[in-house]
């Protein structure tokens, strides 16, 4: 062997050397940096153990296309191929959030949809839901995008009204939910030390199927509650909020709207009064969470880059304007004017946010009674009509039968007015409203059962003002008591304190 062969074989053996030396440097980079793929995924079934090892950077290069391919097949409309193709890249890249994304969002959003029947669309929906929740976030747990994209899911998908089948998912989450928290609400000394059978089981129900962490559960509901965790907006703002804690210093404004979405939404329809057998729970609006939520907007505004904070305030002032409407509505007036003061205070009147100078809290609340029948917005019109009745309830109570008579007829033309600009099949399955009749009955059930707050000869004057009897409403019995349409006016009952 010559020289000059030696010399080539020592430099080789330098360089196999140095580069090894180098490569524990750029691996420690490549680690800091996230940009390594060929870490093995802690806890991984064996397949996705076998494709992270054994193809090494060959897995880019598959994945590649059959990103082209499954892009292909969505444009093509052929979401099932494309499902199957999406598996195939997670298992290839499970530490990329993309692929998880793209996979759920195909099976919630357009799968779901090709299925008349709501009970297959759910199937998808769920299905989607726990591909993020499940497995996605098992193996992505710091990726921002992927704690929005489920929250999103939870706040539009299932709790928003534009799927004709959000009654349905929201039917189900509910008697997914209900047998382990019955009444919505959480008892954190029993879940954070639990000492019975029951109790280590409902434990175990939260934290392995629906992976809620009681800790979480109870920070969130301090920060933004009380919530009913049947509702799918409570998960919303729940994984918001676990998003916004572990991912460092990712940009956690989208997060921070995903939890200000669904508070708002918990503000019109966040408590469950009744449980209706084999049908949506009915629905009314969350108002003990007002003070929380708003002092949660303020320190977000606190929070935020001096870019964003106009953005969170403009949130937040459209917050305050449906709490005074919706206090107003449900006849809690002294409320509805601290509010209004508070809104006219924090945020000023006029054109730019949309407060005239000269307008009352009254005229303020009613006011937005035109406008939200001319949105057909649902969840506000209902509740209009939950407030003029429940105003007109009680007038007669006080005796002032001229005033009962004409909030039953505003009452009367705005539920109209609204059927009439819901009139199109596709709508008025979606956001119809139920009969007058319904929400009257429910307006008094909920005026005449036993609340301390409230006084019994104030209930008595108006079960005696409609010809009812002095049990009416007292919960004795599963029967749902009827009401006629048109209660019979009966003298004027005297006013409390008369």
């Amino acid at each position: 062997m010559n020289a000059r062969k030696v010399a080539f074989i020592v430099v080789l053996i330098g360089s196999l050397v140095l580069a090894g030396f180098l490569q524990k440097g750029l691996n420690r980079d490549r680690e800091r940096l996230g940009i390594t793929r060929t870490t093995v995924i802690s806890n991984a079934p064996p397949v996705l153990a076998f494709t992270t090892v054994a193809l090494g950077a060959f897995r880019g290069l598959i994945a590649n296309a059959l990103w082209i391919r499954a892009n292909d097949l969505q444009e093509e409309g052929k979401n099932f191929e494309a499902v199957q193709l999406a598996d195939w890249i997670t298992k290839l890249q499970p530490d990329l959030d993309t692929p998880w994304i793209f996979q759920a969002w195909n099976m919630a959003y357009n799968i779901s949809v090709k299925f008349p029947e709501h009970a297959d669309r759910w199937l998808w929906v769920q299905r989607g839901i726990e591909l993020l929740r499940d497995e996605g976030l098992r193996y992505n747990p710091g990726k921002a995008l992927m704690y929005r994209e489920l929250a999103w899911f939870f706040q539009h998908k299932m709790g928003a009204n534009l799927d004709d089948a959000h009654n349905y998912y929201k039917s189900q989450w509910f008697l997914k939910m209900n047998p382990v928290l019955p009444n919505g609400r959480a008892d954190y000394a029993k879940l954070l030390n639990p000492q019975t059978p029951e109790e280590k089981e409902q434990v175990r129900l939260l934290t392995t199927e629906f992976k809620l962490d009681p800790r979480m559960m109870q920070r969130v509901d301090e920060a933004y509650g009380p919530l009913d965790w049947r509702l799918p907006e409570a998960h919303a703002i729940y994984w918001a909020m676990t998003g916004i804690e572990n991912t460092g210093s990712q940009d956690k404004m989208p997060l921070r709207r995903t939890i200000f979405q669904p508070m708002l939404a918990t503000l019109h329809h966040g408590r469950i009064i009744t449980n209706r057998i084999n049908n949506l729970p009915d629905l009314r609006p969350n108002l003990d969470i007002i003070p929380n939520a708003s002092r949660a907007y303020e320190d977000a505004i606190a929070a935020e880059p001096e870019e964003n904070k106009a953005h969170v305030a403009r949130a937040h002032r459209n917050f305050l304007k449906d709490a005074v409407y919706f206090l107003y509505a449900n006849n809690k007036q002294a409320e509805a004017q601290k509010w209004f003061n508070y809104l006219r205070k924090q945020y000023g009147i006029g054109p730019e946010t949309g407060i005239d100078p000269n307008a009352t809290m009254e005229t303020f609340a009613l006011g937005k009674i035109e406008e939200d029948v001319n949105e057909t917005s649902r969840d506000r019109v209902t509740q209009a009509l939950q407030g003029l009745i429940a105003n007109a309830y009680d007038q007669l109570a006080q005796g002032d039968s001229d005033q009962y008579t004409g909030y039953e007829k505003m009452a009367g033309k705005v539920y109209q007015l609204y059927a009439s600009k819901v009139a199109l099949p596709a709508q008025a399955q979606r956001v119809a409203l139920p009969p007058l009749s319904e929400i009257k009955r429910d307006v008094l059930l909920e005026m005449l059962r036993p609340d301390p707050n409230v006084n019994p000869v104030y209930q008595a004057q108006l079960r005696t003002a409609l010809n009812l009897p002095a049990d009416f409403g007292v919960p004795a019995t599963n029967a749902v008591p009827t009401v006629p349409v048109t209660p019979p006016l009966a003298a004027p009952a005297p006013k409390p304190g008369a």
